[in-house]
């Protein structure tokens, strides 16, 4: 379903379904009554001038009778942000295709208090382009290569490549060493993770991740031995990384979730997730080429030699 306004500071126009009846007789009253709480005078604001849409294109004024629109359109009023102290490096663009080097603290996507200051947002302003998507995600703590589609009509050839498990990604992750645990080996569990709960959890019951873990490299650091850890995911369940290598006892260096949830706390970047997307590689389903991205990154507690 194409919405009728188009994205707008690099933000798209926020969709909602209207209840075809009820006791409003507009839908401005069914959406005061929703949200009037947050910002009543904005939302009649909205109306008034024309900004609310159906999915025709037919403004929505504040007199539009309830049921006369299953879905409208609008534009949320975006509150100002402070700008995240991190910067994203394109690796690659053609008409097609964008690919990012992300840094971590950025979130791929509009999201909690983060809407301009999403890796999507700042791409469609810095490139122009306001229909730019991305094509898969990287959590807001990890940093590495992210790909977005850049061309609606060839995007969906891109997404299957995620969707068919086409794509050979390839992560690197800093944790402590257990000398008597045998690496490398493929870890498989059940993963689960609801809407309402913040953690993922592995369950009883048949596998659904799967990650293969290497020790690549160690490190003594003086407080003891670090490992540089190479990541292979073959299944893309939220957080599976952090998961499985909490699993295995080796929890990924300043992660604040796993294997302990800590309590909230603002950014520390001096300590940032040390976990990388490090490559992508598959076939361009455009040109048949087999093509690889990587990360010009380097995880901070474990720089190279």
């Amino acid at each position: 379903m194409k919405s009728p306004l188009p994205v707008r500071n690099g933000v798209n126009a926020t969709r909602l379904r209207l209840p075809q009846d009820g006791p409003w007789a507009t839908a401005m009253e069914y959406v005061l009554e929703r949200f009037g709480h947050v910002d009543s005078i904005g939302i009649m604001n909205r109306f008034e001038r024309g900004e609310v849409r159906a999915l025709s294109g037919t403004v929505v004024t504040p007199d539009t009778p309830l049921a006369e629109h299953t879905f409208i359109w609008y534009y949320r009023e975006v509150p100002p942000e402070v700008r995240l102290p991190v910067e994203l490096e394109v690796l690659h663009q053609d008409s097609d295709l964008v690919v990012v080097d992300k840094p971590h603290f950025l979130p791929t996507t509009p999201g909690g208090g983060y809407v301009a200051e999403s890796a999507l947002v700042r791409l469609r302003n810095l490139l122009d382009l306001p229909e730019l998507v991305p094509i898969h995600r990287l959590d807001r703590m990890t940093a590495g290569v992210l790909l977005f589609a850049a061309n609606p009509d060839t995007r969906g050839k891109y997404q299957q490549l995620f969707e068919k498990r086409t794509v050979r990604k390839r992560y690197e992750a800093v944790a402590a060493v257990r000398p008597e645990l045998d690496l490398p080996r493929v870890v498989n569990s059940r993963m689960i993770k609801s809407r309402t709960y913040l953690l993922a959890q592995e369950v009883e019951g048949d596998a659904n991740a799967q990650t293969h873990v290497e020790l690549l490299q160690t490190s003594d650091d003086g407080g003891g031995t670090l490992g540089r850890y190479g990541l292979e995911p073959h299944t893309g369940k939220t957080h599976q990384l952090r998961v499985h290598m909490a699993a295995l006892g080796l929890g990924i260096l300043n992660d604040p979730f796993y294997p302990t949830l800590l309590p909230k706390a603002a950014d520390d970047y001096a300590k940032p997730l040390q976990l990388l997307a490090r490559s992508i590689a598959f076939t361009d389903p455009l040109s048949g080429r087999q093509v690889e991205y990587r990360s010009g990154r380097q995880l901070s507690a474990f720089p190279p030699a």
